[in-house]
């Protein structure tokens, strides 16, 4: 248990951290984008620089509003409080990454590095829907610890944003990769990531507390 509530602390300091940054950054420091859209190149659509970022406003929103419900989620504190609310707010963490897989699937076409990254962000956003699809399948067929491992896979892509921007840092700034291959790297190997530490985070925990047959609560990290 103690482990759980170690996990879960810093689960809870990293997403409120990265959504602060994700909202500070996108809105109020370079609402524009400049930074970012000036490693766009050879692009070939032509890029409507209004209506991306008025989508990219409301990616920013969505996939801040998915990690928030995500992270309240997780907690076993209210979800005993209030198992309607914990349902519902499954609801909304759902139509949260609906809403960051389609505004991504508008954006994909412009992504940096071309074709073969576009792509990649298309794999991404299959991914991560199926894998929500089942979390959602799982708990509505009363299994509570596959409903609670295939969540924390999908919460996992809750940090894809976060993971292609610290591995291009990486490829870009420490091993002095051209700023484009690092980026693409880095969504290939964000998506490879995304998908193993799961695996490891789910085999610590073991079995959903409460998850034997006729008992049907606490299937959450803390």
């Amino acid at each position: 248990m103690k482990k759980r509530n170690k996990l879960y602390v810093l689960l809870v300091c990293v997403s409120i951290l990265f959504i602060a940054y994700a909202l500070v950054n996108n809105y109020i420091i370079d609402p524009r984008a400049e930074a970012f859209l000036s490693h766009k190149t050879g692009l070939k659509r032509e890029l409507h620089l209004p209506a991306w970022l008025n989508v990219m406003y409301v990616h920013v929103a969505f996939a801040c509003i998915a990690m928030a419900a995500g992270l309240v989620n997780f907690s076993n504190r209210i979800f005993e409080k209030s198992r309607k609310f914990h349902r519902l707010n499954g609801y909304v963490y759902l139509a949260s990454v609906l809403g960051v897989v389609v505004t991504s699937g508008y954006m994909a076409p412009y992504a940096t590095g071309g074709k073969i990254t576009s792509m990649g962000f298309n794999v991404l956003n299959i991914i991560w829907l199926l894998i929500t699809a089942t979390a959602l399948v799982q708990i509505k067929k009363k299994r509570i610890t596959p409903h609670r491992n295939w969540m924390i896979r999908s919460y996992a892509f809750c940090f894809t944003n976060m993971s292609i921007h610290l591995m291009t840092f990486l490829f870009y700034k420490g091993f002095g990769i051209a700023y484009v291959d690092s980026y693409t790297i880095s969504l290939y190997g964000t998506i490879v990531l995304l998908l193993l530490i799961p695996f490891f985070i789910i085999r610590m925990l073991g079995p959903a507390a409460g998850s034997k047959p006729m008992i049907h609560d606490r299937p959450h990290l803390s």
